[in-house]
């Protein structure tokens, strides 16, 4: 059971129910619901980092779906396990970003591209965010400044939706479990 339940278009309060027109905004949007001040300045901004952009939508859940994996958000790997299959990523690359047992990420990754994004993910959302020059060097190598800018945004959007779905237990819709099981994938530990 949620921390806090996420609410329904009844349930939100008048500025929050425009986020409801298109039927059932999702869990995050439904617990942001809460608050529509703070629904109407998060969800532009995230939807300015999570929408089509110079960033491929492949490379885009390589972050997502690794920065929830380290951060352990449960939520976020079941929902993008199946939006990672979706964007191109091969089923034995996405149980290395979800860090599963008997599948390593630079097994599973052969372009040097991944592996330097792999690489950068993994130290920008560890414990203190600092990057090693060596990591820095072989990401500088394969993106432009821009890009690095971006995807760096994108990790720390990604680290607060995990942090914002894990502590308030969000629910996992019905349709992404069935998914995950029709895909071959158990639901996050």
């Amino acid at each position: 059971m949620a921390v806090v339940t996420p609410l329904t278009e009844d349930q939100a309060p008048l500025l929050a129910r425009p986020f409801f027109a298109g039927g059932d905004p999702g869990p995050i949007t439904a617990a942001l619901a809460h608050v529509p001040e703070l629904l109407e300045t998060a969800l532009p901004f995230l939807g300015a980092i999570l929408s089509p952009s110079s960033i491929d939508f492949r490379t885009k859940e390589i972050v997502i779906l690794r920065t929830s994996a380290l951060l352990a958000c449960r939520y976020c790997i079941d929902s993008h396990t199946p939006v990672a299959l979706d964007s191109g990523l091969e089923s034995a690359q996405v149980r290395a970003l979800r860090n599963e047992v008997g599948h390593d990420v630079r097994d599973a990754f052969t372009h040097q591209r991944d592996r330097a994004l792999i690489g950068w993910n993994d130290e920008v959302a560890g414990k203190t965010g600092a990057v090693s020059k060596a990591v820095a060097h072989e990401m500088a190598a394969h993106f432009e400044q821009y890009e690095i800018v971006e995807l760096t945004l994108l990790i720390g959007a990604t680290m607060l939706l995990n942090r914002f779905a894990t502590s308030l237990e969000l629910p996992v819709g019905d349709a992404t479990v069935h998914r995950l099981v029709a895909d071959g994938f158990e639901r996050a530990a």
